[in-house]
């Protein structure tokens, strides 16, 4: 099975202990990136995960992902980063989110979901269910068994 190489951007100030994805960063189909002061990327030809694009499928295999992380807050200032034409896609379906929100101040979209859990999903989607990018995740129980069978 192949693996779909993916890029990380993260916005300077999310907190690594606190982030979904922080156990994967030694793994080599991933590259994460910092979006200090300045920063830009070419998302030309990347599937970016975007919960307001048409759903992502099989048809979509081949391209590399571009996953944002951020709060939903944060989001806006690392879209601004991205040039280029990147393949916008959502995640399909009614799947919700098993991290807890806390934001007093900014109302998170009903269909968002954990980097980690997008990320996961995505993956599934495009052929490559790999259960492990999950391991570390303190929810996993808890969002695997929310989906719907396989």
């Amino acid at each position: 099975m192949s693996t779909t190489p993916v890029t990380v951007i993260r916005h300077p100030k999310e907190r690594i202990s606190k982030c979904s994805l922080r156990f994967l960063h030694e793994r080599a189909e991933f590259t994460f990136l910092k979006a200090n002061k300045g920063f830009h990327f070419d998302a030309s030809g990347f599937l970016l995960l975007d919960v307001d694009a048409p759903a992502l499928s099989a048809g979509d295999r081949g391209s590399p992902i571009l996953l944002l992380d951020s709060t939903w807050r944060w989001l806006p200032q690392l879209q601004e980063c991205l040039h280029g034409e990147p393949i916008r896609r959502s995640i399909p379906g009614e799947i919700r989110s098993a991290y807890p929100r806390k934001s007093r101040l900014f109302a998170d979209p009903e269909q968002g979901l954990a980097s980690i859990e997008a990320l996961y999903l995505a993956k599934r989607i495009l052929g490559e269910d790999d259960p492990s990018l999950l391991e570390g995740y303190h929810w996993k129980d808890d969002f695997l068994s929310s989906l719907p069978d396989r």
